[in-house]
């Protein structure tokens, strides 16, 4: 069979997905638009979060990716990354002392931003009086933005996980429901927590984490509906004593995802990151989605060649 990267095996699949919302447009036209993605219904959610063995990994911003120059939480860093490749991303969804629902993971403002002090001490207006900085601590021209600006910008683009902060499940739930969208999903940590979603939002999505076999019972004790879980975090890798987790998520038609965020993206340069990435794909059972502070990194890897071909200079 013949090698496809990572990058080719994504835009392969996304081109499929894509056309089947375009219309009347060829998959030839479609592959020649960007990275995009266009999620309007449930059934669209469900197609691009199909659990197959045959199809590539899927990349997942952490963060919603970052290159030198984009920070994160930063939706021209969105842009950046589906620029370079097909993506979906991870965001963090903060209030702000009047209540706006804005993305920042911290809960200051000290380490991202050109500010000072807790996020939720401000209210919005406020917060525009700083700029976003990048990983390698530059300042950007970019300002924090709302989750709602954000969810503008990702209509026929990608889909967003949500990975809510200190934002009150109704106070969550009341504003996903008046945007009316089926592109977002909630990441949640306990079975309680999707029963509580469910009950304010019976339209509710999520990435669940379910990290043990163990974990994976209590929700199937809990009566989750599976068909509205769409990701199973498992951990930051994939390792045999847990197949049965990993199997028992496929059953149900979910996809596992690792996060190389906490391990492999702090190595101190990009040659030792990739090496570290492409361990993962080595291993006994290939990840169906990978989130990375680095999503660019990945176009690097071929995934199915031994050894793995490296492009970085």
């Amino acid at each position: 069979m013949k090698v496809k990267s990572i990058a080719l095996a994504l835009g392969t699949m996304l081109t499929l997905v894509s056309a089947g919302c375009a219309g009347d447009k060829t998959a030839q036209e479609v592959a020649q638009e960007p990275n995009y993605v266009d999620i309007k219904t449930f059934d669209d959610l469900s197609e691009y979060f199909k659990y197959n063995p045959e199809r590539g990994t899927v990349i997942s911003g952490h963060r919603g990716g970052m290159v030198t120059g984009y920070p994160e939480n930063c939706i021209e860093s969105f842009e950046k990354t589906l620029s370079l490749m097909p993506s979906f991303f991870e965001i963090d969804p903060r209030l702000t002392a009047d209540s706006v629902i804005v993305l920042m993971h911290d809960g200051k403002l000290d380490r991202t931003t050109t500010g000072k002090g807790r996020v939720g001490d401000y209210t919005y207006e406020e917060l525009q009086q700083f700029n976003l900085v990048d990983r390698d601590g530059n300042v950007t021209p970019y300002k924090i933005p709302t989750l709602e600006d954000c969810i503008k910008w990702s209509q026929g683009k990608c889909v967003l996980n949500l990975d809510i902060k200190d934002v009150p499940t109704k106070t969550m739930t009341d504003f996903l429901k008046k945007q009316g969208v089926s592109n977002v999903i909630y990441t949640v940590w306990r079975p309680d927590q999707v029963l509580e979603y469910l009950e304010a939002d019976p339209n509710a999505t999520f990435s669940i984490w379910c990290r043990q076999p163990g974990e994976l019972d209590a929700y199937d004790a809990a009566g989750i509906p599976w068909e509205r879980v769409m990701v199973g975090y498992v951990g930051d890798s994939m390792d045999e004593p847990k197949k049965r987790l990993y199997d028992g998520l496929h059953e149900r038609g979910v996809m596992c995802m690792i996060s190389v965020a906490p391990t492999h993206d702090h190595c101190l340069n990009n040659d030792c990151k990739v090496e570290g990435y492409a361990t993962e794909f080595a291993k006994f059972m290939r990840p169906d989605i990978i989130e990375t502070d680095y999503p660019y990194l990945f176009m690097q890897l071929d995934e199915t060649s031994a050894p793995i071909e490296r492009k970085l200079k």
